[in-house]
């Protein structure tokens, strides 16, 4: 009975230890999920690239946190697009797990980037990587619809702007959808 005891008291040591450690490992994490949420996006990437570099120091901690270092990952990732660094973005994107939604990160920035770019071939090629970012995101979450929807969105636009590769950036969306000649003004209703 006494080797029980003994024995007990041993594996609870153990686990408040466990748990403090991964307090202790998450708390960045925390801080960095924190500052996301009141939108103070440069402290949150500077945060999440802390926890990266832990993750990096200690690669087993990427399988024993899975779940938090998924999270980490998808969060620097939205909040570097959201900060229109698009360069970082998808960087980061070629590094991260599957479950960080990496191909759609990155094919959004690439179309940001398509966007302002002046160059007609350069704007192409933009749009060719964005599309194929999300083939590879409707690939790996093919319920997803909003992924879906941007797929097409973003293969239709490629298909308009190769056929009419000289419209300035700022009308590369109207793309989609021509005026038509002769065509008669919507009746207004109400």
């Amino acid at each position: 009975m006494k080797a029980f005891g003994t024995l007990l008291v041993v594996l609870m040591l153990l686990a408040g230890v466990g748990l403090v450690s991964y307090a202790r490992w998450t708390r960045v994490i925390a801080e960095a999920d924190t500052a996301l949420a009141n939108d103070q996006l440069e402290q949150a990437v500077a945060a999440y690239d802390q926890a990266e570099t832990q993750f990096e120091r200690t690669p087993a901690a990427r399988q024993l946190f899975a779940r938090e270092y998924h999270r980490l990952a998808a969060n620097r990732l939205w909040a570097l697009y959201r900060l229109g660094r698009y360069d970082e973005t998808i960087d980061a994107a070629e590094h991260a797990p599957l479950e960080a939604g990496p191909h759609f990160w990155a094919g959004s920035a690439f179309f940001q980037k398509a966007r302002i770019e002046e160059k007609v071939e350069t704007r192409l090629g933009w749009l060719a990587r964005s599309e194929d970012e999300f083939r590879k995101a409707v690939e790996a979450s093919p319920d997803d619809w909003d992924t879906k929807f941007n797929y097409e969105l973003i293969a239709r636009l490629a298909a308009a702007l190769r056929k009419n590769p000289k419209a300035p950036p700022p009308q590369m969306m109207q793309l989609l959808r021509p005026p038509t000649t002769g065509a008669r003004a919507p009746r207004r209703v109400g």
